[in-house]
């Protein structure tokens, strides 16, 4: 079942950067699916619920801020019931061009082949022991 998982993480983390996830796969995410802000980083504490605003901050996220944000799936780990997907980011500000590039972490829940729950951690380490794959 896990491998499942790992699949289902992967289509939603395509569809959201291809901003085709309400359109395309919305049955991928749990209608009372949270978005819980990142620990370590300047939303933490901050938690969005129901599908819409998980569409909304995820496809749109802090994009204020930004004139430019990527995000690159390195690794999507196994962790049964959990999926790590390892990130590289990538942003550059808006109006003063500063750019900032970070190694970091998201943690998403997965039941019945929905994902659940997500949960962003600056620390990839940080992660990996939130799900029991490190200690």
């Amino acid at each position: 079942m896990s491998q499942e998982n790992v699949e289902v993480v992967r289509e939603v983390f395509e569809a959201v950067y291809s901003a085709s996830l309400a359109r395309e796969r919305p049955h991928l995410v749990d209608p009372e699916c949270e978005f819980h802000g990142t620990v370590g980083g300047l939303e933490e504490g901050r938690v969005a619920r129901g599908f819409p605003q998980f569409v909304q901050t995820f496809e749109k996220g802090d994009l204020d801020a930004w004139e430019e944000r990527r995000l690159e799936a390195e690794e999507f780990i196994d962790a049964g019931d959990n999926v790590v997907v390892l990130l590289h980011e990538f942003r550059r500000g808006r109006g003063s061009g500063i750019e900032l590039e970070l190694e970091t972490a998201v943690v998403f829940a997965v039941s019945g082949g929905r994902v659940v729950r997500l949960q962003g951690y600056m620390d990839r380490l940080a992660a990996l022991e939130a799900v029991g794959l490190r200690e």
